[in-house]
């Protein structure tokens, strides 16, 4: 049976989660939208970091755009 694309990007995420929190910060999923949009929350020490965009783009969007190929972008929502 095929994962759906939620748990696939949750796995993805579970991927990559242990060196956010070696760092004390962590990422939750918010959303899937319909046009291959995720949306992230960085919480912990990512919050506020200065180096929170670079951990976005270079880290977390770049595994879920290699590992789903249906994603398009990774957000950061803050809420």
């Amino acid at each position: 049976m095929e994962q759906s694309i939620t748990d696939r990007v949750q796995s993805s995420l579970n991927s990559i989660r242990h060196y956010l929190q070696a760092d004390g910060g962590d990422v939750e999923l918010v959303r899937i939208t319909d046009d291959g949009f995720v949306e992230v929350k960085l919480t912990g020490a990512c919050v506020g970091c200065p180096m929170s965009r670079m951990t976005l783009r270079a880290g977390v969007e770049r595994r879920l755009l290699r590992d789903i190929p249906e994603i398009k972008r990774v957000e950061q929502v803050l809420c």
